[in-house]
């Protein structure tokens, strides 16, 4: 079942971009195709398709001939993923269902209330993917900002506190104290001998 999601061709222009961005501050020098495919990991033939529609959105410049390539148009600051992935798959939408109160579309039961569903997911898609740069992704690349995408890692356990040692040796322990004795019962039986004697006097 299918999803909204980001194309192919999406995730192939973000990724060539993203090459190009990590590596744009060892000098000004075109990139070659080939070089970005390597890089990449990305089929040559369909990477050079994609760069070809990234040129035609603006968001990279070219240059034929010997070390002729491929530059950033604009500083990665100012390209956005929405930019990237609308710039080969045309407008962010959650699907083909068209915008309400347009063309008839609430003449149906429930359809034009759906509709605006539908256009708010896409709404949020292409907000959320504007909100990243392609300097967050050399960021994220780099390190220099957690990745989420990325279980974190878990904190080093806390070192044991060594017992303190005295420089004469360990300290003697007190003596134990005894346990206190339990009073002596008084007598309970007839009294004895003498006292009884007393007793009767």
């Amino acid at each position: 079942m299918g999803g909204v999601k980001v194309s192919t061709r999406g995730d192939y222009a973000a990724r060539a971009l993203l090459s190009l961005a990590l590596h744009a501050e060892e000098g000004r020098s075109p990139t070659s195709v080939r070089d970005i495919a390597e890089r990449t990991g990305l089929p040559q033939p369909y990477l050079e398709q994609i760069l070809l529609a990234l040129k035609g959105a603006g968001l990279v410049r070219s240059k034929r001939g010997v070390g002729g390539g491929y530059v950033l148009a604009r500083r990665p600051t100012d390209i956005t993923l929405g930019e990237i992935v609308s710039a080969v798959d045309g407008p962010i939408v959650a699907g083909d269902f068209g915008r309400p109160h347009e063309d008839g579309a609430c003449d149906h039961e429930g359809q034009c209330v759906l509709l605006g569903v539908w256009a708010d997911v896409g709404d949020h898609m292409r907000r959320h993917l504007d909100s990243f740069s392609l300097a967050d992704c050399v960021s994220r690349a780099l390190g220099v900002v957690p990745d989420p995408g990325r279980s974190p890692e878990p904190p080093p356990a806390a070192p044991v506190a060594a017992a303190a040692v005295s420089p004469t040796g360990p300290a003697p322990s007190a003596a134990p104290v005894p346990p206190a004795r339990p009073p002596r019962p008084g007598p309970t039986g007839p009294p004895r001998g003498r006292e009884a004697v007393a007793r009767r006097s």
